[in-house]
């Protein structure tokens, strides 16, 4: 059997479909399958890296922390 190099693309449900025909004097052999990325990972989509950007640095004003209020008191186990 000779090596065959596939390259495919994942659908957009994250889904890989691989159909390879070998031939019938390859059947009922043992293959090995390796998936592994071929350039770099996938960018976030442009408009939620916008928005990411678009909020980074707006805080404005300082930091707060409301009244805590008291501890509920209960009985203690045995």
């Amino acid at each position: 059997m000779n090596r065959i190099v596939v390259t495919l693309r994942v659908g957009s449900d994250g889904v890989l479909q691989l159909a390879v025909p070998v031939g019938s004097a390859d059947a009922g052999q043992e293959v090995r399958v390796t998936v592994e990325p071929v350039g770099p990972p996938a960018q976030p989509p442009d408009e939620w890296r916008q928005g990411i950007l678009a909020t980074a640095g707006k805080w404005q004003g300082d930091f707060e922390r409301p009244e805590q209020g008291e501890y509920e008191h209960r009985v203690p186990l045995p």
